[in-house]
């Protein structure tokens, strides 16, 4: 078996590799896309970090590979849809970086307290500027925490050791797990009005998109620090720009942005209560050290032994086994992920129902996929299909795994039923053909939907010319209609719909669909 590192990696990586039997190790770092395209043919395994792209085209060259190994947690430089029609594994080594990533959040905040960068420019233009840099004691102070994930609950132990009062707003933790942390749970609206500093630790989705923004500041407390080691989007930087101008917000830390880097005109880049860092939160030594040296055994392991470690795109599934579970193990994933993009608030019961022939497998990897799915699209914490359930548990989110002899129109079916402080959401799915997915009912409506790609979700009064009228405003914005589904349940009533578009809904037209007659709500999902 044939390794190739195609980034910079630890020594300790590339020992780890060399000593496994039967494996050869190759580190060729800088290729460019061409060069990799040419050299991959040869090669098992690739190692990479962020450096190397690993798009459909180099997969599609890789004529031998097996296993895509990611020395990290995201892996968005790798196609992972690519490598799964191919039959390659995908592994990354989440977790390796919490800590690291924790601790600038709290770096930072403390920075922000002491006024220490702006301190130290100060000094090494030859001032003295004692009162202007006077800070201020955490001790004492509210911490508000936007999520309180894996990284989350590591920055509410260390604030706790410092003596701050730390609450939080996660609607997808349970208020026992919140205990446990020292963290008193609250509406969103109650950590703006009480918190000193607030730090972010929420996903990029299409709902935390533009999250902290002008009408955000509003809410918060006069003099507020805020933090943010997430990601960019998260936060409106042009709000933030405007809110530290009037003073409503005092002072802001911020180690990723919407563009990275920064465009030179962000007016961030010019103000002086701003702190800023390029994107540094997982960039210590042991971080590095600790992830390289623990996706080079997660290959050895799966090159060796065969066994499926952190693997994004396939759970652990006998070989023989596969080929039948993977088309549900799919549909599953797919269903969950439906889910978390329509859930509000906290998740308390999942529920997962076979019917039809599924029953006979062992569905235990199915439901995995379904958990995976859902909680991949509401949490911070990375989500892979060895963590779903330990997550769930954590998180106090109870999963009941269900088999049943009722009839239905398919051969056989998933059911996700999904309770919430706010009630339940149902969605099922089913195969045609057996490989297949279908998307064929959400909560009262009957649907037959292909869940994949750029999906708008319209629940809508039962009326003539509501689908005459998103199709004109979806042609106006230059949107390309790829397919239309309906459901409803009697004439006059309410109705859903699922258009399948082309490219992602320009920004502002979502709240123009919502405002269109006898329209109920609007969302935008993406599988």
């Amino acid at each position: 078996m044939k390794v190739l590192i195609s980034d910079s990696m630890s020594a300790r990586a590339v020992e780890v590799l060399k000593a496994a039997p039967g494996v050869t190790v190759d580190v060729i770092t800088g290729l460019k896309p061409d060069e990799l395209k040419q050299k991959i043919k040869d090669y098992h395994a690739i190692v990479v970090r962020s450096a190397t792209k690993v798009t459909a085209e180099i997969l599609e060259a890789a004529e031998n590979l097996k296993v895509v190994g990611r020395a990290g947690t995201g892996v968005d430089n790798v196609d992972v849809n690519a490598a799964t029609k191919k039959g390659v594994v995908v592994m990354n080594t989440p977790g390796g970086n919490t800590v690291t990533t924790a601790e600038h959040a709290v770096a930072m905040m403390v920075a922000l307290a002491r006024k220490i960068p702006q301190a130290t420019a100060s000094m090494k233009r030859g001032e003295w500027e004692k009162k202007k840099y006077e800070g201020t004691e955490l001790t004492g102070k509210t911490l508000g925490i936007l999520g309180v994930g894996n990284i989350g609950a590591v920055v509410a132990s260390r604030a706790i050791g410092l003596h701050m009062n730390v609450i939080a707003y996660d609607p997808f933790i349970s208020a026992e797990a919140a205990d446990k942390l020292g963290v008193g749970l609250v509406a969103l609206d109650e950590l703006y009005r009480k918190s000193d500093f607030i730090s972010i630790h929420v996903p990029l989705l299409n709902e935390t998109k533009n999250l902290v923004n002008a009408e955000a500041f509003a809410k918060m407390k006069k003099g507020v620090k805020l933090i943010n080691c997430a990601r960019g989007g998260i936060v409106n930087e042009a709000d933030l720009a405007e809110a530290v101008r009037s003073k409503q917000v005092s002072g802001a830390a911020l180690d990723v942005f919407e563009k990275e880097p920064p465009a030179a005109d962000n007016p961030l880049l010019a103000m002086e209560e701003v702190i800023l860092t390029p994107h540094l939160g997982a960039s210590t030594f042991e971080a590095q050290e600790n992830v390289a040296i623990a996706v080079a055994e997660q290959i050895v392991d799966y090159l060796v032994n065969g066994t499926v470690r952190n693997a994004v795109n396939v759970p652990s599934v006998p070989g023989e086994l596969l080929a039948a579970l993977g088309p549900y193990i799919s549909l599953g994933e797919k269903l969950g992920s439906f889910q978390g993009q329509i859930l509000t608030g906290g998740i308390e019961e999942i529920t997962v129902e076979y019917s039809g022939e599924v029953v006979n497998y062992d569905v235990a990897p199915i439901t995995i996929a379904c958990i995976k799915g859902l909680l991949d699209q509401v949490l911070d914490t990375y989500v892979n299909f060895v963590n779903a359930p330990f997550v769930a548990k954590e998180r106090g989110i109870k999963v009941i795994e269900t088999k049943t002899s009722r009839a239905t129109d398919f051969a056989s079916s998933i059911t996700i039923k999904v309770r919430t402080k706010g009630g339940e959401n149902i969605v099922e799915g089913a195969l045609f053909g057996k490989k297949e997915p279908r998307l064929v009912r959400i909560d009262k409506f009957v649907i037959d939907a292909v869940p994949e790609g750029y999906l708008l979700l319209l629940h809508n009064e039962d009326k003539p010319g509501v689908i005459g009228n998103v199709g004109t405003l979806l042609a106006a914005s230059n949107v390309n209609i790829a397919r239309l589904h309906l459901g409803r349940q009697t004439v006059g009533a309410e109705a859903v719909s699922i258009w399948s578009v082309d490219t992602p809904l320009p920004k502002g037209l979502l709240e123009k669909l919502v405002k269109l007659p006898h329209m109920i709500s609007a969302r935008v999902i993406e599988l």
